[in-house]
């Protein structure tokens, strides 16, 4: 497999956390991966791991479509162009996801009849595989017909990710019945609803579903606008983040607490973000996974692991035939 190109600028915590994921990633997981971001900055970093030279860096607060075009020297342009040009089989960036996603879509280019990508974030589920949410992000605005192509594409995802052989695809609402909802939602019920708007995806279409169902076995993807799923996105991990620090503060005063935080553990592991792998922009022609911007180190091996196994798994190839046949 040709080597995964890391941004290794990119991310609160970049260089060094990067860089130190991208080791664990090859010493672990024998996955090939080659850094990309200015070398000097890496020079006692990288190791024997080989860098692609870039001389800029998109700030993380930057504005988006306007530092790719201009800054065309940069980490995460350069990614995107090594996956575009066969140097690298897949990205991953923990940088600005606005900027990573615009790189990815300037120079990889759309998969030929995605209207627009769309970002699919897995949300944990507790004793059942996850649920894939999207769009996590990428389109604040969007159209019934993107919704059905994000259900599609979504379901695709689940399977090839999650193993999951009929996924269950469920549109995001204020009720279950198909009468509740905005404009926007109503029409793309009407659209999901058709048997043949999913058959290509080998999915099946549950109906409308409400924010409690989420983080539930009941739901395999859920399909949002860009802005709704970002918001529901953001207020999972802020209440998640609540929850487990108040739990473990409220165990720290009990003589229960080292036995009840070591039973905690695994629940812990299965919530926390740096296993997931980060998000993965579904509808350019190319693996890219957008890791979150607090990532460490455990969440490089993480996404490193997840962009391969998609890249392994053919998941644009397949991508692109259900979205012809959609």
């Amino acid at each position: 497999m040709l080597p995964i190109a890391i941004d290794a600028m990119g991310g609160d915590h970049a260089p060094g956390a990067i860089v130190e994921g991208a080791q664990r990633a090859v010493a672990d997981l024998g996955v090939p991966i080659v850094l990309v971001g200015r070398p000097d900055d890496l020079a006692d970093l990288r190791g024997d791991l080989d860098v692609i030279p870039a001389s800029e860096v998109i700030a993380m607060d930057a504005d988006a479509g306007a530092s790719v075009r201009r800054m065309k020297d940069s980490s995460l342009v350069r990614a995107a162009e090594a996956v575009r040009d066969g140097k690298a089989s897949a990205m991953v960036s923990a940088g600005n996801t606005g900027a990573t996603m615009a790189s990815a879509l300037l120079r990889m280019g759309r998969i030929r009849g995605v209207a627009r990508p769309a970002i699919a974030t897995p949300i944990p589920v507790p004793g059942s595989t996850p649920t894939v949410l999207l769009d996590a992000g990428a389109n604040a605005e969007v159209q019934p017909a993107w919704l059905v192509q994000f259900a599609q594409m979504g379901a695709v995802f689940a399977r090839e990710r999650y193993g999951i052989a009929t996924p269950r695809v469920g549109l995001l609402s204020i009720g279950e019945e198909s009468s509740k909802g905005n404009d926007l939602v109503k029409e793309t019920h009407g659209l999901l609803a058709d048997p043949a708007a999913l058959t290509a995806s080998g999915a099946t279409f549950l109906g409308n579903v409400e924010g409690r169902d989420i983080m539930t076995d009941g739901v395999d993807v859920v399909v949002a606008d860009g802005f709704t799923g970002n918001v529901v996105l953001k207020t999972m991990e802020g209440v998640l983040r609540t929850l487990v620090r108040s739990v473990f503060e409220a165990l720290g005063a009990t003589a229960v607490a080292e036995p009840a935080i070591e039973s905690l553990m695994p629940l812990y592991n299965v919530l926390d973000p740096d296993q997931t792998g980060g998000a993965m922009l579904l509808g350019v022609d190319g693996v890219c996974i957008i890791s979150h911007g607090s990532s460490s180190a455990t969440a490089i091996v993480s996404a490193a692991r997840v962009a391969a196994e998609m890249v392994e798994a053919g998941l644009v190839d397949r991508l692109r035939v259900a979205v012809a046949a959609g």
